[in-house]
């Protein structure tokens, strides 16, 4: 089983940024974006995540977001997608960095899992 990410931010240049950097440690993973809108404003787009989801060759995707309201888009493209997705709410680019690199790693998702607790953002 492949593991893969999806990276959801409100600014389109954030995503694909990030997106550059992840490609730089984990050139064999699979990692799509969705960032800004239909029409690149800042926001989320649930057309842009359900093609990120699509777009995505793994078999389980790991996705992770930079605010509150790409959590909900997030959560209603999940339940609207085939694919397994688990949603993450971490640190947007350290949880997305230590995930790229341990996946590339070899490294399964629970052992991520584990290393992504000192990431997540606390209430």
């Amino acid at each position: 089983m492949s593991l893969g990410i999806t990276l959801v931010s409100h600014v389109p240049e954030i995503a694909s940024g990030l997106k550059k950097l992840l490609d730089q440690v984990a050139a064999n993973v699979s990692i799509t974006t969705a960032g800004g809108t239909n029409d690149d404003s800042i926001g989320t787009s649930m057309d842009r995540i359900m093609k990120a989801f699509t777009d995505n060759q793994a078999d389980e995707i790991m996705a992770f977001y930079d605010l509150g309201s790409a959590k909900m888009n997030l959560e209603m493209a999940i339940e609207m997608t085939d694919k397994t997705v688990h949603l993450y709410d971490t640190a947007f680019i350290e949880g997305a960095y230590t995930a790229a690199s341990l996946i590339q790693a070899g490294v399964g998702r629970t052992e991520v899992e584990d290393q992504l607790k000192e990431l997540v953002i606390k209430d």
